[in-house]
């Protein structure tokens, strides 16, 4: 059995986890090398992973929107080097779970998320690590307004 632990969080009080639970970045995230850990915390009641806090666990002041970028372009590819496969454990890209990073503003379709720097997570070992996607086409700020499965969303709700 494992053990029980505790993580104080600004907004959401104190969460019970297990080690089990986290997400580990050996290397930390760009501009947070000192956080290795990340709890994962469902945004939405469905428990669906499709958007995500990652929340910091040495540095509880430290959490991040995430997004899988699929959700907004279905076509999104990035593309891993061999190196990038074998630490985090797989052969094939499609092994793996992608997120991007979204940085929030007041008007939800201004937020942006960062297709060229994707976070990638190995789901069997909680493994991950953010790489930079080279030649990829893509860019550091992508507005949700621009991708068409918000607007058609938005258009839906109306």
């Amino acid at each position: 059995m494992e053990e029980i632990m505790q993580l104080h969080t600004k907004d959401y009080g104190v969460i019970d986890y297990e080690e089990k639970d986290l997400f580990h970045f050996p290397d930390g995230l760009f501009g947070f090398s000192e956080v290795q850990h990340y709890l994962p915390l469902c945004l939405n009641e469905e428990e669906d992973s499709t958007i995500l806090l990652l929340q910091g666990v040495e540095n509880p002041e430290v959490a991040f929107v995430v997004i899988n970028p699929f959700s907004l372009d279905p076509d999104y590819a990035p593309n891993l080097t061999e190196e990038e496969l074998t630490y985090l454990g797989v052969k094939d890209a499609e092994e793996l779970s992608y997120y991007v990073t979204c940085v929030l503003q007041a008007d939800y379709l201004d937020n942006t998320v960062n297709l060229k720097c994707p976070l990638v997570i190995n789901p069997e070992n909680h493994k991950g690590m953010q790489v930079i996607l080279e030649a990829s086409g893509y860019e550091y700020k992508h507005t949700l307004g621009s991708f068409e499965s918000v607007q058609a969303k938005q258009k839906a709700a109306v």
